[in-house]
């Protein structure tokens, strides 16, 4: 019996075969792997990661597609269900001595960046992500200083992992399809980071004010905390945009604040 797709769990599910396939060759698990699907849904990609034999565990929230997510893969022995939400899932509890998480997700785009934050807050404990996004998102993750999709979002991702835009996948891949373009994109967090060391706290509140009206100058957005001889100390045009700043400008700015 077919599912009738939620609006309110903002769910699209993925049907093109090719597609799939993609996706698990990006990710290419093997049966040393600890594996977390995010939102199997009708467990389309759930089949091509439990037959590589590596350990899955799946975080379903809708009810009706847990009940056909245990039929189709209780028998795989390294197959384990979560009731539960994404959003108010503990990731840590997921990971045994010397174990990293590869995470992997068709992500509702309702939920997409917090999401993908609340990952980041847990990057220690992950190999790396592959998730099915919005377009858009993943090209703000994906952006380089200077463009119109740089802000926090991409800073802060970049400042922990590699990010790579794999592929696009067009609305028809998906039922019923969505009024936008979707994109897979891999993130890996750096095993040795390639930035001076700061605490990520103290940078995200930095980024967060630097980015709190983008159309406004440093100055502006920085009024009451950086005074234009600090700029000049930062060796930053106080009457530049955050989207020019790099990500070395803002440890740059988080380390002189603290």
């Amino acid at each position: 019996m077919s599912h009738t797709p939620r609006k309110r769990f903002g769910q699209n599910f993925l049907r093109d075969e090719s597609v799939i396939s993609s996706i698990a060759k990006a990710v290419n698990p093997d049966s040393s792997d600890r594996v977390i699907e995010i939102g199997p849904g009708e467990g389309a990609l759930t089949e091509a990661l439990v037959t590589s034999g590596c350990r899955l565990d799946a975080i379903e929230l809708d009810r009706d597609l847990r009940t056909r997510l245990l039929a189709a893969f209780s028998t795989y022995p390294r197959f384990t269900l979560h009731s539960a939400d994404a959003l108010a899932f503990d990731f840590n509890t997921l990971t045994r001595p010397e174990e990293r998480l590869r995470v992997v997700g068709n992500l509702p785009y309702n939920i997409s960046t917090p999401l993908i934050f609340k990952l980041l807050d847990t990057a220690s404990v992950i190999q790396d992500m592959h998730f099915m996004l919005q377009l858009e998102v993943v090209e703000r993750l994906a952006a380089a200083p200077g463009s119109k999709d740089w802000g926090r979002l991409g800073v802060m991702a970049q400042f922990q992992c590699q990010v790579e835009h794999l592929f696009n996948v067009p609305p028809e891949a998906f039922f019923p399809p969505p009024k936008v373009q979707s994109a897979v994109v891999r993130l890996t967090p750096f095993s040795q980071s390639p930035f001076p060391e700061v605490q990520r706290s103290a940078l995200a509140r930095v980024v967060t004010q630097a980015f709190s009206q983008r159309r406004k100058t440093l100055r502006n957005n920085f009024k009451g905390t950086l005074t234009d001889t600090d700029f000049e100390t930062l060796q930053i045009d106080p009457n530049a945009r955050a989207e020019t700043l790099t990500i070395t400008n803002f440890i740059a700015i988080t380390q002189h604040l603290t």
